[in-house]
Parts: C-alpha cells; sequence; structure tokens
C-alpha cells in the first residue's frame, strides 16, 4: 500500500534531488544495518518522505558519510541518517511484517509467509522497543482488515483506518507539534489508501478481490471523482503541513506535497486511458 508519495524529480533542482536520494540511501542501509538484507526490500518513498518531514521539524543531528553501495559498485555515493532514520527503518519493517502477515491470511500467499519468518526474530525487538505504538498500528490494521472482508464500500470509511495508521506513524514525539503531525498524517494516510485502490481496481476486479471503488468504477467520472476526493485530501494535509516551522528541504516537501502526488496520480491515469484505447483499437 505505500510506494504514492513521491517526488516530481523535472521540477526538482539538481542539488535538491542529490539530497533526497541521499536520505533514500540512508534509510536503506540503516534497514540493512538494523535489520539485514531482507528489511531493505521493505524500502518505500512514502517512508523517506516522512524522514525528511521529521528531520526537517526536529532538526537532529544528521550525519553525511560516503559510501559505495552494493547495488551500484563502480559509483560512490553519500547517505544521510540520524536518529529518526532508526526510528523509521524500525516502522518500516513493522508494518511490511504485519502486511505479509495479512496477505497470507487472505490470499495464502507462501512468498509473504516465508518473509515473515525471515525477519521475525527483527520484529519482536522493534515490539519490545516500541510497545505501544506496535500495539496500536496492530489494532488499526486488524480493524482495517476486518472491514475489508465485510467489503465496506465507504471510501471515507474504510480510507480513515490507513489515516490513523499514518497519524500514528508520523508522531514522533508528544509535543506540541502533536496534533499538526496527527493531522497530516491522517490526511496523507487516506490519499495513499484511495489512491491505492485507484491503482489496483482493474487488476482486483479481475482477481476477484475486494476494492472499495467495485460499486462506482464504471460510472461515469469516475477518474473526477477521485480526484476531487485526491485533493481535499491533499489539500488538508498540505494546510497542516505548512503550520510546521520547518526549513530545512522544505522545497522537497514542497515538491512532493504539490506536484509529485500528482504525477504520480497522472501517471495512474494515462496508463489507465491507454489500456482503454489500446481495447477500442
Amino acid at each position: 500500500m505505500f510506494g504514492y508519495v513521491l517526488i516530481n524529480k523535472e521540477e526538482l533542482k539538481f542539488k535538491e534531488y542529490d539530497v533526497y536520494k541521499s536520505y533514500y540511501c540512508g534509510l536503506c542501509q540503516t534497514l540493512n544495518n538494523r535489520s539485514g538484507r531482507f528489511a531493505q526490500l521493505t524500502l518505500n518513498y512514502d517512508m523517506t518522505f516522512l524522514q525528511l518531514l521529521l528531520t526537517g521539524l526536529y532538526e537532529p543531528e544528521t550525519k553525511l558519510v560516503n559510501f559505495r553501495c552494493k547495488v551500484h559498485p563502480f559509483k560512490r555515493t553519500i547517505k544521510r541518517s540520524n536518529e529518526i532514520t532508526d526510528y523509521i527503518a524500525d516502522m518500516n519493517l513493522f508494518l511490511a511484517y504485519l502486511n505479509c502477515i495479512d496477505d497470507w491470511k487472505d490470499e495464502k500467499k507462501l512468498s509473504r509467509k516465508i518473509y515473515t519468518l525471515l525477519v521475525k526474530n527483527k520484529v519482536r525487538k522493534i515490539k519490545k522497543q516500541y510497545p505501544e505504538k506496535t500495539a496500536k498500528l496492530e489494532e488499526i490494521l486488524k480493524k482495517s482488515s476486518e472491514y475489508e472482508k465485510k467489503k465496506e464500500y465507504d471510501i471515507d470509511k474504510i480510507s480513515s483506518y490507513s489515516g490513523e495508521l499514518m497519524s500514528e506513524l508520523f508522531l514522533y514525539k508528544e509535543d506540541e507539534w502533536k496534533e499538526a503531525l496527527s493531522k497530516m498524517g491522517f490526511f496523507l494516510g487516506k490519499y495513499i489508501y484511495i489512491i491505492d485502490a485507484y491503482e489496483d481496481i482493474e487488476k482486483d476486479l479481475k482477481n476477484g478481490n475486494y476494492n472499495p471503488f467495485t460499486k462506482i468504477y464504471q460510472n461515469e467520472g469516475f477518474d473526477d471523482f477521485v480526484k476531487q476526493i485526491l485533493t481535499m485530501m491533499i489539500s488538508e494535509c498540505a494546510r497542516e503541513f505548512e503550520n510546521l516551522p520547518i526549513i530545512e528541504d522544505i522545497d522537497i516537501l514542497r515538491n512532493i506535497l504539490y506536484s509529485g502526488v500528482w504525477a504520480k496520480f497522472q501517471a495512474i491515469r494515462n496508463k489507465r486511458k491507454q489500456v482503454e484505447e489500446n481495447k477500442d483499437d
């Protein structure tokens, strides 16, 4: 369900892109260092955004390290990491673990079952370090799964669980920014759930899987309807974002919220149109 909160690379300066990439690489290396190579498979852009956001807000001491990545061994690159990166890496793996468990229960995907066994010990340590937070995340995903099994088609209701999940992830500290971060995470989480359902609707219909848009997919103006909902979610998210006293990397964060998320939506929409046109031909 992750991977939708992206940069619009074409509108970023080269220096800004290098900074963004260094945070992405920092998160990737931290996942490996804390939980092993299998944890790196869970890396996604949404959590990179959260890392940039929390780093910009709390301004922790951040280390810049020049290293050689095993994936690109002939080119040296820079990674940025700090105490927030550790938190993001742990939450990233924990959510991936819970999603794999859910996939195994619902669809009996063997690969998901195998993955949970591979990272089980690492997840146990994460739960020990963050007992209250991990318990809340488990409860939220449990409720979401129950409503999906009941085939809940109220998009506002079903997406609210993704909102609650992201809201909890955004709460790095109990402080004066708690309310703004909670609201921002809530609306961004709803956006992620909705655009994920929007992208997967054809595949889900073909495979007989649940999708909250099943009943309205064929309605005239479906794409515009979804865009309108997404616009409301991002608008509320951006409203809270602008209340945060962030200076560092602010242009990268704004690129993601005001451009990157829409570039992703448009790419999905264009792909759907192309498929429809090919069917007509």
